[in-house]
């Protein structure tokens, strides 16, 4: 078996820069500049782990690309080959301010600058008080170039929901282990590290040049009451018969993320249970379905959650259908009633209705979906429905 490199080759962030200086001229901006290390991963490949010393991003319509970091980054920069010309400044605070040293390789001229709106106001500050000759616009430019997926992506998202399918079967077999061994059933906490363990462990078996993202492997795993809560965190709450419980789950390849998330029931499910199921898994189907190209993120989102209010659980609904997936779980454009952005061949997005019943248990299914020109496939597989959910006792 070939093992798979999660870095990609130069020429992929060639396209990339391209890909931005084209939305450059188009909205007559002069250079972008970042601070998110998802945008300086995107146009650079350089991973790193944010801190209070800034690192950041410039890209300009005249080619070129200035990675600003602190100089103790330097070498760790260069040992991923990041795409850009790399700028060090010394020590934060310091001195003289860090976005000095960035003045004095990009110029002081005057220029229209878009900035991500995600720039704390201090790092914005202290660029504008560093760069005064420069007109600072606010963009969401290179959001969006990040929507649409370039191929070589596309094929480390796919790598990613296929590990996170194997993740989801670790997790079922850990339970059906203990039941049929009539040992004691895991805890939230222990079958978490149970699935995080099997997504590592098949990265560093089976893969080469492996990114550390923000998540490597994990999620979030919750049972009875506590999975009512539709972000709890695991906890030392012991699985039990009856029990509905929830694998939320997804790890990075090459930093591109992929979520699959399945409810379970833990042995013959009540009427109660099999309806908040059943429910969830009509809306999910009706979300693979439209979701597709050129249909409104809104209305896409409406079509999924009505299967839910039509059934009469409209008041425990609790969160929209999806959201965007890339370099980030959790990216635009949004699955909600206040996201009119058109979906686009390329796009990933997760599919994830649910319903939280308090004091009982909540009940989501996810995949991540590639749109695509006739539809969306969906890259998470692991089977849906209650009776492939059920865990026999």
């Amino acid at each position: 078996m070939t093992e798979l490199d999660q870095r990609l080759a130069p020429d992929f962030f060639e396209r990339v820069q391209r890909r931005v200086r084209d939305q450059l001229a188009h909205q007559g901006l002069d250079a972008f500049l970042s601070d998110h290390p998802e945008d300086i991963a995107y146009l650079t490949g350089f991973f790193h782990h944010p801190s209070e010393r800034p690192a950041a991003i410039w890209i300009d319509s005249d080619g070129r690309a200035v990675l600003l970091l602190p100089e103790l980054e330097r070498e760790y920069a260069e040992s991923q080959s990041a795409h850009a010309e790399l700028v060090a400044f010394p020590e934060y605070p310091g001195v003289v301010s860090p976005f000095a040293a960035l003045a004095r390789a990009v110029g002081n001229g005057g220029r229209r600058v878009g900035f991500a709106m995600t720039m704390p106001y201090a790092r914005l500050s202290a660029a504008r008080e560093s760069l005064p000759g420069v007109e600072f616009i606010p963009s969401d430019l290179l959001t969006r170039c990040r929507f649409v997926k370039f191929p070589e992506e596309v094929a480390l998202h796919r790598e990613a929901a296929r590990i996170t399918d194997r993740m989801l079967e670790a997790g079922v077999a850990l339970v059906a282990e203990a039941l049929s061994d009539g040992a004691e059933l895991p805890t939230e906490a222990e079958l978490e590290r149970h699935v995080t363990a099997t997504g590592t462990r098949i990265m560093y078996a089976e893969h080469r040049n492996v990114v550390i993202a923000s998540l490597l492997a994990g999620g979030l795993v919750y049972s009875g009451a506590n999975s009512a809560f539709p972000h709890g965190l695991p906890s030392v709450n012991r699985l039990r018969a009856g029990d509905t419980f929830m694998l939320s789950l997804g790890c990075a390849v090459g930093g591109r993320f992929v979520e699959g998330e399945r409810t379970f029931v833990l042995g013959e499910a009540t009427p109660d249970q099999r309806r908040f199921h059943d429910t969830i898994h009509r809306a999910q189907r009706v979300g693979r379905e439209t979701i597709r190209a050129g249909l409104e993120c809104r209305e896409a989102n409406r079509l999924c959650l009505d299967v839910i209010r039509e059934a009469g659980l409209g008041e425990y609904i609790r969160h929209r259908q999806g959201h965007g997936i890339g370099l980030g779980m959790h990216e635009p454009p949004w699955l909600e009633d206040g996201d009119s952005t058109r979906l686009e061949p390329g796009m990933i997005v997760s599919n994830e209705p649910g319903v939280y019943v308090p004091g009982h248990a909540g009940y989501r299914i996810s995949d991540s979906m590639l749109v695509t020109a006739d539809g969306a496939e969906s890259l998470t597989t692991y089977p849906r429905t209650l009776d492939d959910c059920t865990i026999a006792l």
